[in-house]
């Protein structure tokens, strides 16, 4: 079996990453960003760190189980930092970290871009459900 650059990537040297590749982690990593949940997240989290309900109440419509999926999945790529205070009752920061912070940043610049748009895309949607007489 031939060796690839994402076998490299894998076992920690220094190798090209290629999200393209089924195999490279970065595109476990693009998912996680570009997921709905995830984006939103990291959205929510832009403008400043967040507790727990507070993301749940931003975010809405995501469960509790998935948001807490979803900060995990970040945290585990060096995307959110999570910070537990030992208060009674508990307290758990989220905030992002200046990985995090770079990522949001460009996923707020298509944020806006996509919100400014929208009257272009439901235009384009009824012209394609008219087409097709949906």
């Amino acid at each position: 079996m031939s060796e690839t650059a994402t076998d490299h990537v894998q076992d920690g040297s220094d190798a090209a990453f290629d999200v393209f590749s089924r195999l490279c982690p970065s595109r476990e990593t693009l998912e996680h960003v570009t997921g709905r949940w995830g984006g939103l997240t990291l959205g929510a989290l832009h403008e400043s760190g967040a507790r727990f309900n507070e993301l749940r109440r931003r975010v809405d419509g995501v469960s509790e189980k998935m948001l807490s999926q979803t900060l995990h999945a970040l945290e585990r790529d060096g995307l959110v930092h999570r910070e537990a205070q030992l208060t009674n009752p508990p307290r758990v920061d989220y905030r992002l970290t200046p990985l995090g912070r770079q990522v949001a940043e460009r996923l707020m610049e298509l944020i806006q871009l996509v919100e400014g748009r929208m009257p272009e895309v439901v235009e384009a949607r009824n012209r394609y459900d008219a087409a097709r007489g949906a």
